[in-house]
């Protein structure tokens, strides 16, 4: 099934977003990419760096095997797939190591190992081989926004407990105009170190998937509130 824009399905894409950002979000859903979440969310900022090199190449890879995959055997699928994935985490850790070179550094190998990341495989084998290159992207932007998303906010957890800082060194590693980012949110906090270690990560996350555990319960207790007091009110209307 085809998902581009010229169906006007906008359930269809609803619904890529919604999965993208909260139902099948790649860390608080599926659980994946753990190894670069919690390696390098020591602080905001670097979350924010690693989740939109990952964006760049969910969008991309997406696209280009949506167009390639009329001409894809199903026997070689999976290497073409790595191929090109591989190829685009190259060109973006070059990218950043000639224009974000601080945090090129900052990040290290876990640039090259995107190329690892279940998650772009999987939406490349799952949705880019079954849709059209439009959906394609948009899917990688939006499953890439929500990794995003998962990666600022456990940075910015262990940041401001272990720190007291929010997007420190912003306009080092990622440009002059991220210089607004920048906030000491504690003043002469002598900080926490455990929260900005290993340990600290595992900590953070465990409550931050325990929440969004209590909001999925919460929302589909009020649906199912709503729709038995529909039912309720058909029955008395009838």
């Amino acid at each position: 099934m085809s998902l581009e824009p010229n169906t006007a399905n906008k359930t269809a894409w609803g619904r890529i977003s919604r999965d993208g950002l909260w139902s099948n979000n790649v860390v608080l859903a599926q659980s994946l990419a753990l190894c670069p979440l919690l390696a390098v969310t020591g602080t905001a900022t670097n979350g924010l760096g690693m989740g939109l090199a990952t964006t760049a190449v969910l969008i991309a890879s997406g696209f280009l095997i949506a167009l390639i995959r009329g001409w894809v055997t199903p026997e070689v699928r999976i290497p073409i797939f790595v191929l090109v994935i591989a190829v685009l985490v190259t060109l973006v850790d070059l990218g950043m190591n000639a224009w974000l070179h601080d945090l090129h550094k900052m990040l290290g190998l876990f640039i090259p190992l995107i190329v690892t990341n279940c998650a772009i495989l999987g939406r490349a084998e799952s949705f880019a081989s079954r849709n059209g290159a439009g959906a394609s992207a948009f899917d990688g932007l939006m499953m890439g926004l929500g990794f995003t998303l998962a990666l600022v906010l456990l940075g910015a957890v262990r940041e401001i407990i272990g720190s007291g800082t929010l997007f420190a060194n912003a306009s080092l590693l990622l440009g002059e105009g991220m210089a607004f980012l920048e906030m000491t949110l504690i003043p002469d906090y002598r900080g926490f170190l455990l929260a900005i270690l290993p340990p600290g990560g595992f900590i953070a996350l465990g409550f931050i998937l325990a929440g969004k555990r209590l909001i999925d319960t919460r929302l589909a207790e009020a649906r199912q509130r709503r729709e038995s007091t529909a039912g309720a009110g058909a029955l008395a209307g009838s």
